[in-house]
């Protein structure tokens, strides 16, 4: 590359006056009242302003900025009286560029950054306040990852967990976390409910403590041994497709493709038009979805 890479934003964050920032919506009451307001404004009264808001300089209007990027804070700092705030001066006004293409924290990463605050030297109370939670639950996510074997937490540290979907995997052993983790990415599916339905259905010889009977609310012993026997059948069917998924996937590209090129011959095409018009109509709905397949598999 030839070309100088131009910076969007200033070199330093500049201090400015709340008033000469102009936000580009208002905050509605219902906002205001919103949970995730109120731990914004929690968070600026106990700690500050963490992320400077994004502004860029207002054409025509001279000393003032157009805000990018903090709504929710900047209403917080108006609210708390507070006159100042710390800005980062964008070069244009892209807004689509900041926090809509940030993905939100993760409930293994919330633990971790609140477990990294308290060694620091932040108190749980403090926490609490700054998040505007009940401390309590500051508590609670501490030991977040207690008893979680180190593979489980890698496979599900950017998943949108419920919190206590932990708690039915802290009773199974480490391999059977592993495999219920698995079966959780596969499915898509992090809610506490399904993780409930698969602790029911796990051995008693896969839990943590198997002479103790499972309690899962809601099932009786037969219906949890019910589901004990479809878990396990089901699991070894998932094996065997899965052992057979990839020679599978090669002999249907293999013959889609050779569909591809018979009905690519005119004269063939003609005669089932002709004559098995139905068979030409798979055919080409064979080839279609199999050239489907591979242009997402490409994609992704």
């Amino acid at each position: 590359m030839t070309g100088k890479i131009r910076m969007s934003f200033g070199r330093r964050t500049e201090m400015l006056s709340v008033d000469l920032v102009l936000p580009l919506r208002q905050i509605p009451e219902r906002i205001r009242q919103s949970s995730k307001y109120k731990r914004i404004a929690r968070s600026i009264l106990e700690v500050g302003i963490i992320e400077p808001l994004v502004v860029t300089k207002a054409r025509g209007q001279r000393g003032h900025y157009l805000l990018l990027d903090g709504h929710l804070r900047l209403a917080a700092l108006k609210d708390q009286g507070i006159r100042e705030v710390l800005c980062l001066v964008a070069d244009d006004d892209e807004a689509f560029t900041y926090n809509k293409r940030v993905n939100r924290l993760a409930t293994v990463q919330e633990h971790f950054m609140i477990v990294k605050a308290l060694d620091k030297g932040v108190s749980e109370e403090k926490l609490a306040r700054a998040l505007n939670v009940d401390p309590k639950l500051i508590k609670r996510r501490k030991v977040l990852l207690d008893g979680i074997c180190p593979e489980v937490v890698d496979l599900l540290k950017d998943k949108p967990l419920n919190p206590t979907t932990f708690d039915a995997l802290r009773k199974m052993r480490p391999m059977r976390q592993i495999e219920v983790a698995e079966l959780m990415t596969i499915s898509g599916n992090y809610t506490a409910s399904y993780a409930k339905s698969l602790l029911a259905a796990t051995r008693q010889i896969d839990l943590l403590k198997p002479d103790q009977p499972k309690r899962v609310g809601g099932l009786s012993p037969e219906q949890m041994a019910k589901m004990e026997r479809e878990m396990e059948s089901l699991q070894q069917d998932f094996k065997q497709i899965e052992a057979s998924y990839g020679d599978d996937v090669l002999h249907l590209v293999i013959a889609s493709g050779f569909v591809g090129k018979l009905i690519g011959n005119s004269a063939i095409e003609r005669y089932l038009d002709r004559h098995h018009s139905e068979i030409l109509a798979e055919f080409k709905s064979i080839v279609s979805n199999s050239s489907l397949d591979q242009a997402q598999n490409a994609a992704s």
